[in-house]
């Protein structure tokens, strides 16, 4: 029998290096866990499950980086937005393929992933949004 791994988010980002987006789901009340944690904050359950979600979702609000902390300089400006997935959880993430100027609250994204590893923190793997 195969070992479910914890509701935590060291294993949410290893899910991210197999390039998938992956939440907790309450098996008593349904409600999608994202960041996954160990107990349904609606019903106090324990009883989760892993699922894999779609990815994609509007966007509900973004801001644009001009300033940005040494790692991230060479991307300025850069998008960081909060995307409403149709599984239900709201996600941050970075919006990619796309110019700054042309990003609009309500417009459809869907995840994608980095496939180059970090070399400096944050050295966890990396998801981004995209318009589809």
């Amino acid at each position: 029998m195969e070992e479910v791994p914890p509701f935590t988010v060291e294993s949410f980002y290893k899910f991210v290096s197999e390039r998938k987006l992956m939440a907790a789901k309450c098996v008593k009340c349904g409600f999608v866990l994202l960041p996954p944690r160990p107990l349904c904050p609606h019903c106090h359950s324990s009883n989760l499950t892993w699922v894999q979600l779609e990815g994609e979702g509007k966007l509900e609000t973004f801001t644009i980086i001009h300033v940005a902390p040494p790692q991230f300089q060479a991307m300025t400006p850069y998008v960081v937005g909060i995307v409403k997935l149709y599984e239900g959880p709201r996600v941050p993430g970075m919006i990619h393929n796309i110019k700054p100027q042309e990003v609009r609250v309500g417009m459809d994204l869907i995840v994608d992933f980095d496939t180059a590893l970090p070399s400096q923190w944050p050295m966890w793997p990396r998801y981004f949004f995209r318009p589809p």
